[in-house]
């Protein structure tokens, strides 16, 4: 493999920020699914147009909005910096917080679906067993949509690996700190390195394939078993 070491820290970085983007939405995800599956209230239409913006708006626009929000001159730069002694913009940290957001529809949605479709005399039953909520969310609730979950993670996950527009205008392409795979080849673009290019998007288009054809094999399963 003709790679350099930077593009194998590029893909450690990229890894990581999978990993702790999936794990962060994942926890976030749930509850925020399951109240917009039980959800009447007409705020409900607002959050879910407000979750699915990533899946319409151009990254750069998210990104553009992000940065300006991580300026020491915003309540959120500000409260980060004051928290830290760290400015958000250009960090790993700030790679997290924006690729929460622009993934955030990835793991909501699917969620989401597994909820709606949950039959929810089951859990009339488990309390009538005295069964408390957490109890009935982490012994029925989470078993019985597991399909939904793995769906989930494995969604954000991928969609995270293949940021570019987002984690470039909020964390710009710093060696070691925020450069990760798809900056990284669209730096072997740019200097006109197809061969590297070509083994870094050839290992984006292979796993991403791979993952989705784990996935889709994986509910087929499901559903015919």
């Amino acid at each position: 493999m003709n790679l350099l070491p930077s593009d194998i820290t590029a893909l450690w970085i990229t890894l990581q920020l999978a990993a702790v983007t999936t794990a962060i939405l994942l926890v976030i995800g749930a509850p925020l699914a399951w109240w917009l599956s039980r959800s009447s209230s007409r705020f409900a239409s607002v959050v879910e147009a407000t979750v699915a913006l990533p899946l319409i708006l151009p990254p750069t626009v998210i990104g553009f909005y992000l940065l300006i929000s991580f300026s020491p001159d915003n309540f959120l730069g500000s409260s980060w910096l004051a928290l830290t002694g760290h400015s958000l913009a250009f960090t790993f940290s700030g790679l997290v917080v924006g690729s929460v957001i622009y993934s955030l529809p990835f793991v909501v949605q699917p969620l989401q679906t597994g909820f709606q479709n949950f039959d929810h005399k089951l859990l009339e039953a488990a309390e009538t067993m005295g069964a408390g909520t957490l109890d009935r969310f982490l012994n029925l609730v989470i078993p019985l949509t597991r399909r939904a979950f793995v769906t989930a993670a494995l969604l954000g996950f991928a969609h995270t690996m293949g940021e570019f527009g987002v984690v470039l205008m909020i964390g710009g392409n710093i060696p070691g700190e925020t450069q990760v795979l798809s900056i990284a080849l669209y730096d072997h673009v740019e200097a006109l390195d197809y061969q590297r290019a070509h083994w870094l998007a050839g290992g984006l288009l292979i796993f991403s394939f791979v993952l989705l054809l784990l996935l889709y094999g994986f509910n087929r399963h499901k559903v015919n078993k």
